[in-house]
């Protein structure tokens, strides 16, 4: 399941501070800065700022924005596996998993803890889709369906020449 909001380009963002502190050194003025990258005046104002105190390096990108992941890429992995493996191996009763039955098994690989209403992005970030066990009657018959389908179905189902006025 892909992020419904929009990734920003942290590496594009760098490059554009770049080119206003060039913009910078040669002596450009912040509105002709901003009017040449594209950019409100205020991120100008402050990248100037920044350019002052600290030259072009001040203008480096921070790093990674938000709060660290909790998870790392090989508990991940970790999780994904065991899920792999079905939940009956995991002590469920059923194949079935829930959301609160995959956060009690991430607690217990990892330590981290998940409130289940949030495992879902996690299981995003995996590939995994919500799914609904297919219900099936139990009294079914599969032979006989077959057999309906074949014999009786070309009789009952309408075919356009069949319509008349």
């Amino acid at each position: 399941m892909a992020s419904t909001r929009p990734q920003r380009d942290f590496g594009a963002m760098e490059d554009r501070r770049k080119r206003a502190a060039k913009l910078f050194a040669r002596g450009a003025t912040q509105a002709d800065v901003a009017r040449e990258l594209g950019v409100s005046r205020q991120s100008v104002s402050r990248w100037h700022t920044d350019f002052e105190r600290g030259g072009t390096t001040a203008l480096r990108g921070a790093g990674r924005a938000g709060r660290k992941p909790k998870l790392t890429p090989s508990d991940l992995k970790r999780i994904e596996r065991a899920l792999l493996r079905g939940a009956r191996t995991a002590g469920y009763p059923t194949e079935l998993w829930t959301l609160p039955r995959i956060t009690e098994v991430i607690a217990t690989l990892t330590g981290v803890t998940y409130h289940p209403g949030h495992v879902w992005r996690l299981m995003g970030q995996l590939g995994w889709s919500p799914q609904r066990p297919q219900r099936l009657a139990k009294e079914r018959d599969d032979d006989a369906i077959a057999t309906w389908v074949r014999d009786h179905w070309p009789v009952v189902k309408k075919t356009p020449g069949d319509a008349g006025p």
